[in-house]
């Protein structure tokens, strides 16, 4: 038996998980954005962990290594050098719509949580890491998102209504 918080036991396993891992993705969902969705060097972090099958018959599986959520990262500061930031980025979607089952949703607290989720990711992140922050301005512009996060990217990159953002982490002056 022992002594130790549950929260204590999470942060433990959270910390033997991490020790050769320098990247992680905090809201993998089924991995669309990786190559390899098998890559040793990630932790696959999500929130959600379940199967479905989409309205055009392809099955959906969302299994991440860790189930947490992005607003509260169970790791130590200063762990991952690279850090993937894709969260939810619509609101006006039905619950049960192939949509939230694929990407999440959004809740009317969406800027406290991006801002916390975006602080959260900056603080796990090593120091000269990256962070890439993906989002589609299909009913959030990016105007708003950069001014809940109050921080500009170094560089970014725009494919339709998607926005890839990169930051970097450097000690502060």
């Amino acid at each position: 038996m022992t002594n130790k918080s549950f929260s204590e036991q999470i942060c433990e396993v959270c910390r033997i998980e991490a020790k050769n891992k320098k990247i992680l993705d905090v809201c993998c969902g089924s991995k669309m954005f990786h190559f390899d969705k098998k890559n040793p060097n990630v932790i696959f972090m999500d929130i959600r962990d379940f199967e479905d099958i989409l309205c055009d018959g392809r099955k959906l599986e969302i299994h991440p290594d860790i189930i947490a959520d992005f607003r509260n990262i169970p790791f130590n500061d200063n762990t991952f050098n690279l850090v993937i930031f894709d969260p939810p980025h619509l609101l006006k979607v039905g619950q049960n719509s192939w949509l939230c089952k694929k990407y999440g949703k959004l809740s009317e607290t969406w800027p406290t949580d991006i801002k916390k989720g975006f602080d959260e990711c900056m603080r796990v992140l090593k120091l000269n890491g990256t962070l890439i922050f993906k989002w589609s301005t299909r009913e959030i512009t990016l105007k708003k998102i950069l001014d809940v996060i109050k921080t500009h990217p170094i560089i970014f990159h725009k494919n339709n209504n998607t926005f890839f953002l990169v930051f970097f982490k450097q000690a502060i002056r």
